[in-house]
Parts: C-alpha cells; structure tokens; sequence
C-alpha cells in the first residue's frame, strides 16, 4: 500500500469476535455513508475455491490442507496454527501482501467514486498494528466484556464455549486493543437501536 489518498480518511475498524463489530460497520456504511472495505472478507475469498492465496497455501503447508472443493480446509488450519505460531506467520506471510494490494485497489475505487471516508473492518488490526499504523488516521475499537463475547459466539456459529475462549485467547487482548482507539463502542447489553445511537454520536473529525 504504496500510493496515497489525500482525500480519502481512512479509519481502522476493529474489536475481538462477537464484539459486533461487522453490526457497527454495517450503522457506518448505510447510516453515515463511509465506504466500507472488509479485510476479512478480502482473506475470505483468496482462500476461497480457485481463490489466488491457494496454490501458495498448497506449495508451503501441503495438499492436505485444501479441501476437495480446493479452497482452504480452515478446520485443519484453524487446528495447526492454534498449537503452532510459526506455522501462523508462514500463513500470514502468504495471506496479508495479497489483502493489502485488494485494499489498495479498493482504496483507489473508493477515491474514484468520491468518497471521503473509508472504514477499513480489520479484525486483528491490534495484532498487525505495526503494519497498519502509518495507512491509518484513526482507530474505531468495538469493545465487549469476554463473556459476552463467548456467549454471542455460542448461539450464533454452533462452536462450544471452550473453542470460542480459545480464540478469543489468540486474540489481543481489550486492554491492547482499546490502547490503540481513538474512539471506543463499549457494546455490552445494547439494543440494535441504543448501538444505532451510540454509532451515530461519535464525531468522527480528527
């Protein structure tokens, strides 16, 4: 991400899983108007079937680790990276140059098309945040209590309790993640509709 947006301010979204941080993206984009770029999405579909980060996921970890509709096998993944953190920076050294340059070409759309403000959702921006730190002009943090988080996960993607702390303890922890906000949503027993205002009361000048 070489090039520059004088135009476009570029604010890092980000916030632990289950913390509601795709609901705030989603206020921010339909409610306020600023474009909306998803890191994770971006990682998604390269290791989607066919997708471009798949012949270098099978080069580097092997064929068993694509499943046979040839996108990543993300439970075999998920297993491996999870007991081995060199085998997390080998799959990273893969999957972030190419989310960076989809960024970028995103990022030149977005000034194309006139937009002034860009949400770029990055997950586990607190993780990567020395790689992130000059592209951004500020930090968005969505913040949650851990077992609210656990809680939210459970019911809505069918993991147990004890996998979900297991990703959350991967994770940055709150205390690393808020250290980087400018601005925090403490989303903890919010209706949609109090997130709603919550969102939209944050003056987002810089």
């Amino acid at each position: 991400m070489s090039h520059s947006h004088p135009i476009i301010r570029k604010i890092g979204l980000t916030g632990g899983i289950g913390s509601g941080k795709s609901t705030v993206a989603k206020i921010l984009n339909t409610q306020r108007g600023f474009a909306l770029i998803d890191a994770d999405a971006i990682s998604r579909e390269l290791t989607a079937p066919q997708g471009a980060a798949i012949e270098d996921i099978k080069s580097q970890f092997g064929p068993q680790f694509i499943a046979a509709d040839q996108s990543l096998d993300r439970q075999k993944m998920r297993e491996l990276v999870f007991n081995d953190p060199s085998a997390r920076k080998r799959l990273e050294s893969i999957i972030h140059p190419k989310v960076l340059d989809q960024i970028e070409r995103q990022l030149e759309l977005a000034s194309a098309q006139g937009n002034q403000t860009v949400l770029i959702d990055i997950p586990l921006l607190a993780e990567s945040y020395p790689r992130w730190k000059q592209k951004l002009d500020a930090v968005l943090v969505v913040d949650c209590l851990s077992q609210t988080q656990v809680k939210r996960v459970t019911q809505r993607s069918g993991l147990d309790a004890q996998s979900v702390l297991k990703i959350i303890a991967s994770q940055a922890s709150r205390e690393a993640r808020n250290a980087l906000a400018n601005w925090i949503i403490f989303n903890e027993g919010l209706s949609l509709q109090e997130l709603e205002s919550e969102v939209m009361g944050i003056d987002f000048e810089i």
